[in-house]
Formats: C-alpha cells, sequence, structure tokens
C-alpha cells in the first residue's frame, strides 16, 4: 500500500513538472536580433522558429530570419507593420513587447550562447516527448506493433533527433580537411601494397580501389547463381582475417570487427562455405556427410583455425534498417567495427514507422540508411543487390548500370557499383543439342566450338566496376571455383 502512494506521488510530481525552457534566452536573442541583424549569423545554421518553447517568440524569430534572409532589414521600426497586422504580438500585449525584448538583450556576442541554449532545452523537450510515446505505445497505444518493434521505432525517433539540423555539421576549415587528407595518404604510403582501406583479400581489386574504405557504400550486383554471396563472403572473411593478423602481430586485440547481415542463408550455411572454401572440401560433400577421415581431419582443423575471427552473422530475416543499424552501433561499441555485409538490400524493411508509397521509394530509403549507417560508424558498408530480368533478353547479358532493380537511388547513394559475371555460366546452357542439327559433321563442329568456347571462360568471372566515385572503373578478371563457391585473383597458373 505504501509504495503505491510514494508511486502516485512521484507521477504527479512529474505531471506538475514543467519542460525545459528557457524564456530568458528567448527574450535576450529576439533582442540582440533586432538591435543588430548580424547576430543572426550566430544561431541560423542551428535555430529554427520551432525550437523556441514560447511559440510567440517563435513566430517572431520566424519573421526576422525571412527579412533577414531576404536582404531585408529587421528591426522594431521596419517590423512593426508586419506585427500588427499579423496580430501574432496579441498574446503578450501587442507592439509594446517589442520594448521589452530590447530591454532584456545583455550583448550582442552573446547570441550563440543563447540559441544554444534554447536549442538545448528544445532537445530535452523532444526526449520527454520521446519518452511519453515510448510509455504510451508500451501501454497500448501501438497494437499494431510488437515490442520490439516498439524498440525500434524509439531508437528510429532518438536517431532522428540526434541527426536533426544543429547537432553537427556546418563548415570544416580547410587547413584540417587537408590535415586529414595528409592522414590517409601517409597511412597508404606506411602500408605494403596498394592498399590504404582494409584488404578486400582481391589483389586486382585492392590495386583498383585501394581497398575498402571508411563511410563508403558499396553495391555488389549480379543476376543469381552468379556469385553474389560467395564474392561478398570471400570479402568479408579476408576482412576479418587481415584484422585477426594485424592484431596477432601487435599482440592486441583486432582494431574492429565484420558484421554480416544474411537475410537469405542462415548462419549455419555461411559458415559451412566458408569452412568449404578453406577447408577446399566441397558443401554439398560436406552436407551429404560424403567425406573421408582425412578430410573431416582437415575440416575440423580448419575450423578451429577460423574461430577466433572478429566475425559476426546475423541471419534476421527481413531486418528493418533501425534494428541494422542498432545492432551495428551495439557491435561498434563492444566489438568494434570495420566491415559491414549485407546479403542483400531487397529483402530489407525500411525503418519501422515509414510507409514508402511504393517499392521504388522503399528501396531508396534503404540505400539512404546503409549510407547513412556508414558515414556515422565510418565503416565501409557493402550491400548485395538483385538485377532485373532484363538481362537476360539481351544478346550481351553484362549487366549495366540500368539493370539495377527497383533503382533510382541504389546508383546515386552508393560510391562504387560493381557487377558479378560468369559467361561461363550462361555458355554452358547454350550447348549444342544433337537434334537440332541435320548431320552429325555439323553437330560436331558445334560441338567442338562450343568446347573451345567453354575452355576459354573456364573457371573465370568478371567484376565489372561500372561506377567508382574516388578512381576509376573497369573489368577486374576473377578465378571462380563452382566446387568450393570460391573466387580468387585470376593468375597465370589457374589459366586452363
Amino acid at each position: 500500500m505504501t509504495e503505491n502512494i510514494a508511486s502516485d506521488t512521484l507521477l504527479e510530481e512529474l505531471v506538475r513538472r514543467a519542460p525545459p525552457a528557457n524564456l530568458e534566452a528567448e527574450m535576450a536573442l529576439l533582442g540582440a536580433l533586432l538591435t543588430n541583424n548580424k547576430a543572426y549569423e550566430h544561431v541560423s545554421d542551428f535555430l529554427a522558429a520551432e525550437h523556441f518553447a514560447n511559440a510567440v517568440h517563435g513566430k517572431i524569430y520566424g519573421a526576422i530570419a525571412r527579412r533577414i534572409d531576404r536582404g531585408m532589414l529587421a528591426d522594431p521600426i521596419t517590423m512593426r507593420a508586419d506585427f500588427e497586422h499579423s496580430g501574432m504580438l496579441e498574446p503578450v500585449g501587442g507592439t509594446a513587447y517589442l520594448g521589452k525584448l530590447l530591454a532584456s538583450m545583455v550583448g550582442i556576442v552573446n547570441a550563440g550562447e543563447y540559441g544554444r541554449a534554447i536549442h538545448d532545452a528544445w532537445i530535452r523537450r523532444q526526449l520527454i516527448d520521446i519518452g511519453e510515446n515510448v510509455v504510451n505505445n508500451a501501454y497500448g497505444a501501438m497494437t499494431e506493433l510488437a515490442g520490439s518493434e516498439q524498440i525500434e521505432a524509439a531508437e528510429e525517433t532518438l536517431f532522428k533527433l540526434a541527426t536533426d539540423k544543429g547537432q553537427d555539421g556546418g563548415f570544416v576549415a580547410f587547413d584540417r580537411a587537408l590535415a586529414t587528407a595528409l592522414e590517409v595518404a601517409e597511412h597508404a604510403f606506411l602500408r605494403t601494397g596498394d592498399v590504404s582501406g582494409l584488404t578486400s583479400g582481391l589483389r586486382d581489386f585492392d590495386k583498383k580501389t585501394g581497398g575498402l574504405h571508411p563511410s563508403d557504400l558499396l553495391i555488389i550486383a549480379g543476376r543469381p547463381a552468379m556469385g553474389k554471396t560467395a564474392l561478398a563472403t570471400k570479402i568479408a572473411f579476408s576482412a576479418a582475417r587481415a584484422l585477426m593478423q594485424e592484431a596477432a602481430d601487435s599482440n592486441t586485440q583486432p582494431r574492429g570487427s565484420v558484421a554480416i547481415f544474411s537475410l537469405e542463408m542462415s548462419s549455419e550455411q555461411l559458415a559451412t562455405r566458408i569452412l568449404s572454401e578453406q577447408a577446399e572440401i566441397s558443401s554439398e560433400r560436406i552436407r551429404r556427410g560424403d567425406i573421408g577421415q582425412k578430410e573431416f581431419d582437415r575440416f575440423v582443423r580448419v575450423t578451429r583455425e577460423l574461430q577466433e575471427l572478429p566475425l559476426f552473422i546475423d541471419e534476421t530475416p527481413a531486418i528493418s534498417l533501425s534494428a541494422m543499424r542498432t545492432r551495428c552501433r551495439r557491435l561498434a561499441r563492444t566489438k568494434g567495427l570495420s566491415l559491414v555485409v549485407v546479403d542483400y538490400l531487397q529483402l530489407m524493411r525500411p525503418a519501422v514507422g515509414t510507409r514508402p508509397e511504393s517499392r521504388v521509394l522503399e528501396i531508396s530509403l534503404i540505400t539512404q540508411g546503409l549510407k547513412a549507417i556508414a558515414k556515422e560508424l565510418s565503416v565501409p558498408v557493402i550491400a548485395l543487390s538483385q538485377l532485373s530480368r532484363q538481362v537476360e533478353s539481351r544478346e550481351d547479358k553484362r549487366p549495366m548500370l540500368s539493370d539495377l532493380r527497383e533503382s533510382g537511388s541504389i546508383e546515386q547513394d552508393a560510391d562504387a557499383v560493381m557487377f558479378v559475371y560468369r559467361e561461363e555460366y550462361y555458355l554452358k546452357q547454350r550447348m549444342p543439342k544433337e537434334t537440332t542439327y541435320e548431320g552429325a559433321e555439323k553437330y560436331q563442329a558445334a560441338l567442338d566450338d562450343w568446347h573451345r568456347k567453354m575452355d576459354l571462360v573456364h573457371n573465370k568471372a568478371e567484376l565489372i566496376l561500372e561506377k567508382q566515385r574516388h578512381g576509376p572503373t573497369g573489368t577486374i578478371p576473377l578465378y571462380f571455383e563452382g566446387e568450393f563457391t570460391r573466387f580468387a585473383d585470376l593468375d597465370t597458373h589457374h589459366e586452363v
């Protein structure tokens, strides 16, 4: 009984508490603006009318800002007519209130501090509103959302507040930008080879791109059976192994980890694929148990070698952008984060609470969100994407940017777009059939020609770098071993 009384008393106290506001700062800022319009330069990049706790103050600030933005003078004399005509000052006593504002002005040089105090109070009010909504929704105001989805919705709201105008940003002095550029160049100079970013494990790709760079969104696209997942897994595994080797060399913990969001395959399937590649045992034979004792021993040995890899797999189907962002943040905070791989973006859902009007707009929101994650956490994000069926209708089936499925913003938001293409896959489907030829000689000639072409493309793949914001484009030849679904560099000893 005593606990209930204490609880009720606390709730009543919370209800009586006034929301955070700094009316003195609001009046002082408005007085400074009306005294000298140059004070507006100190607050215009982060303060808006809706940030004022007093609605009348917000309207006054908005009217002052509109005149200044148009290059006009905003002082009590020039604005008197506007205020009288609109009646916005009637709730506070009319135009005489302007004199009160002028009297509240302490100093023009303090305008920036006043503005930040106003903005901080607004942030606190928003946090209170978010908290109230979380409580109300949990009590049943949004019954259509499950508890886990309500968490995602709350996190999304907080993320929007955190990235609202005025939180960060603005101009960066050129000397600071130069210093950052010099650090990147020095890092690349001190490292061996041509890789300044995180290695992909593919020599020719790293030469062309310099590796995987923070804040970049990279799209790997292709038709089914081209090997998108295999290539992304290869890159993720190579990056994780490089992080582990770097830590071993310096006798420290890995500075980061690799996150794979596998929306199509289970974590067990993905792990089996990596083990198959490293142990050189067909994943199909592993699943059937069709392996000998020596192969099984090798399989176990490789498993032990790889279990320390800083590699994490999330197999949540149809994961939302909000949940992905939250899990990436958590991993970055606990283990460090160096790379994110998403397989694949068409299986994702946009942030909880958003209802895009079309599938194209939905994909646009997802790609923008993935780019935002890359920038916020300063990590490269690799997202796999499907291609439209129009590829199959062309004679030359090499993909183009226009083939990106439900695209529009995929190409626009991505820093790099690359396509996986294997001529061997399509050529295998065009094997001559004896029934389509009039005589045995013509059939044999066609078959010989087909074998010759197959020999030229056997175990070969192309990574077509169609767009790269920070470097050249072009085609990167790769070696592909279908038995182990393995990509590697195309060296001379791989040639048939």
